[in-house]
């Protein structure tokens, strides 16, 4: 509200526009998440370090052959875990990074189509003239149009992450099968431990893939905080230029406009 710059981020084109329908969310979001998420990375480094050590026990060592030679590696389950976590964890980022955007840009229609509404509804209580009726109907029809739009996008992107997320829920428990089934068969692993390396295996690769897991969450929070930190800088330039403005008018006045 001060120095009006409620009117200078209306005049401003892109995702920063009338913030007021969604601060009090995104505000939320972004302060409350961390603690989530620090809970949950301490949660699944925890079992990781637990499991870990079950599983190179259990798993013991492997002699890869290459190229004629058998080289011997130790706690090759450890190492194979972290190989396929790394693989999961950067198909994840690759197909989920535009998430964070479509958030953003989905929020910013919903904005708009409140603010189309609340347009209307002036219009229909006489508080704004009764000829722009027909011209605020087509400004709501048109944001609902935008919203839809991006909640199709949105849809779209949050399959292509699911397709990652659940493919590597299917996919782990097999994978820890398959590396231990070389040992099983040769007679070195018995049926207990193939179980039992198995399920650690499982659980290791869950702990390393928590941003697999978490991916939708983390991308709504950096829609969020960089929402809300976008809107902190465009109010500092905001600041800044009404500031030079006013040097510029009175020289003499010395001083510049409180931050928010």
């Amino acid at each position: 509200m001060e120095d009006r710059r409620y009117v200078n981020l209306a005049r401003i084109q892109g995702d920063q526009q009338i913030p007021e329908y969604r601060i009090a969310e995104d505000a939320r979001i972004a302060t409350d998440a961390p603690i989530d998420f620090a809970l949950g990375l301490v949660s699944s480094l925890l079992t990781a370090i637990i499991f870990i050590q079950i599983l190179w026990n259990v798993g013991g060592g492997a002699t890869l052959p290459i190229l004629g030679y058998g080289i011997w590696i130790p706690g090759y389950l450890v190492i194979g875990v972290t190989i396929y976590s790394g693989i999961v964890t950067i198909a994840m980022i690759v197909v989920g990074s535009p998430l964070t955007r479509v958030i953003q840009i989905k929020n910013q229609a919903e904005a708009e189509l409140i603010t189309a509404a609340h347009l209307l509804r002036e219009v229909g209580e006489g508080g704004a003239p009764k000829e722009q009726e027909t011209e605020v109907g087509r400004g709501l029809a048109l944001a609902l149009q935008r919203t839809l739009a991006q909640w199709r996008r949105l849809c779209r992107q949050l399959m292509r992450t699911t397709l990652v997320s659940q493919g590597n829920a299917l996919l782990a428990p097999v994978m820890g099968l398959v590396l231990c089934s070389p040992k099983f068969l040769a007679g070195t692993m018995s049926l207990g431990e193939l179980t039992q390396a198995a399920a650690a295996f499982t659980l290791v690769q869950g702990s390393f893939n928590w941003l697999v897991d978490n991916y939708g969450r983390v991308a709504d929070w950096m829609s969020s905080l960089e929402r809300v930190g976008g809107l902190l800088l465009l109010l500092d330039q905001i600041d800044h230029g009404v500031s030079s403005a006013a040097r510029k008018e009175i020289p003499a006045v010395v001083g510049s406009v409180k931050p928010l």
